[in-house]
């Protein structure tokens, strides 16, 4: 008997050193998935009532941008809470091979699904209905993404204005939750920023025409027609694009070096990997960055060179995730969200407690912008002194910049 009760222990201390104090967590992708040693069934120290997964969109944990930093949030909140977790990488970049992933995290037992990225408004329209009992919490899918794939789905034709449509009779939300944020309010401070520091010649790269790449463009035109209108200047030039994809390559990154060579000073690159091409580009032309979605000063630094990284226009991923997954999980609280798309912005005067913001540490201040200054510019924006428009169907009125709209790159 105590050579069986020594055995167990051996095992368990092995177990133990392998896993980070409770249970297992990892990743998979379609084709293969890693041999999980479950903690749980030795000594019941998991959160046995969920599972969590990760389905990462267009790119991997490694792009520097939505799913790195979700995958992140997940991966530490799951570790810190002893909630089991893996991600999900589907085979490609469709919403078949999606749908594939999110089927194989449930028949591997996970009951919380996490996916970033808009395109999962297909995925969800598909799976929401069938799958009644697992939790989908969805970032940066808002409500014209899920009518679009329902109503394709039943076989009708949308017309892209989802007052005409009810988002019950298409899809299924009871186990949905879908957070979106006010990119326009951070692309807006970027370009704000940039215009105070002293930069008249600027660029914006979004990856595709999508809303919420539009809506970081235009909140940053606005924020730059805005600060040049106070200085009373009149020239500010923005220079303005879409790569057609969320990647940077060899053709976009020489389109970015005609543009520095032109006399562009700063690009803002919004959109997954397509930041890669600018930052590639301003090394190399001693120009700069504005970064997106993350704090991507130190990312770029590292990768192209010191001081590229002007500021970033961050929205609050790894917040919204860590909270979503708190509360529902430790505080039992999912019928907060359930059937909820909610949209986060501004919660504060205090710029370190909003879901959309400007960095303090890496942000290039200056004495023309300080902290202070984006204080007080936060501080008006919260209390509506400052309006910013969110409308994507038209490109925004300016007053003292110009803008060139060289559409599609490719």
């Amino acid at each position: 008997m105590k050579k069986r009760v020594l055995g167990l222990f051996l095992v368990i201390t092995m177990v133990m050193t392998m896993l980070t104090g409770c249970g297992a967590t990892g990743e998979k992708s379609s084709e293969e998935a890693a041999t999980e040693i479950n903690l749980e069934n030795l000594l019941g120290t998991t959160n046995s009532e969920y599972k969590v997964a990760l389905i990462t969109d267009y790119g991997d944990i490694t792009d520097q941008s939505f799913n790195q930093t979700t995958y992140e949030a997940c991966k530490t909140f799951c570790a810190k809470n002893c909630v089991e977790f893996q991600y999900y990488k589907p085979d490609e970049n469709s919403t078949k091979e999606r749908i594939a992933s999110v089927k194989m995290a449930i028949e591997e037992g996970h009951n919380v699904i996490v996916m970033p990225g808009y395109s999962f408004g297909a995925t969800i329209a598909e799976v929401s209905g069938k799958y009644t009992d697992v939790k989908f919490i969805a970032l940066d899918v808002a409500e014209g993404d899920l009518l679009e794939a329902g109503v394709a789905l039943a076989g009708e034709q949308y017309d892209y204005n989802p007052a005409n449509w009810k988002l019950e009779d298409y899809i299924y939300m009871d186990n949905v939750y879908c957070a979106i944020y006010r990119e326009e309010l951070s692309g807006y401070m970027a370009g704000y920023a940039a215009v105070k520091m002293g930069y008249t010649k600027l660029g914006f790269l979004g990856g595709m025409s999508v809303p919420v790449v539009m809506r970081f463009g235009y909140g940053f035109i606005q924020g730059a027609d805005a600060a040049a209108t106070e200085m009373g200047i009149n020239n500010v030039d923005i220079k303005y694009a879409y790569g057609n994809q969320f990647f940077g390559d060899n053709d976009i990154t020489k389109e970015m070096k005609a543009w520095y060579k032109s006399g562009t000073e700063v690009v803002f690159a919004c959109g997954g990997g397509i930041y890669s091409s600018a930052a590639e580009a301003a090394a190399k032309t001693g120009k700069k960055v504005i970064g997106v979605d993350t704090d991507q000063a130190a990312v770029i630094d590292a990768a192209y060179g010191e001081g590229l990284t002007v500021t970033s226009a961050m929205k609050g991923l790894y917040p919204t995730t860590m909270d979503t997954l708190s509360d529902v999980i430790l505080n039992g609280n999912w019928s907060n969200y359930a059937g909820k798309i909610t949209t986060l912005g501004l919660v504060s005067k205090d710029v370190e407690l909003n879901y959309v913001q400007l960095p303090l540490e890496s942000t290039q201040w200056t004495n023309d912008f300080t902290k202070e200054d984006y204080t007080a510019l936060v501080g008006m924006i919260y209390d509506g002194t400052v309006q910013i428009s969110d409308d994507v169907s038209k490109e925004p009125a300016v007053k003292a910049v110009k803008v060139e709209n060289l559409g599609n790159l490719k």
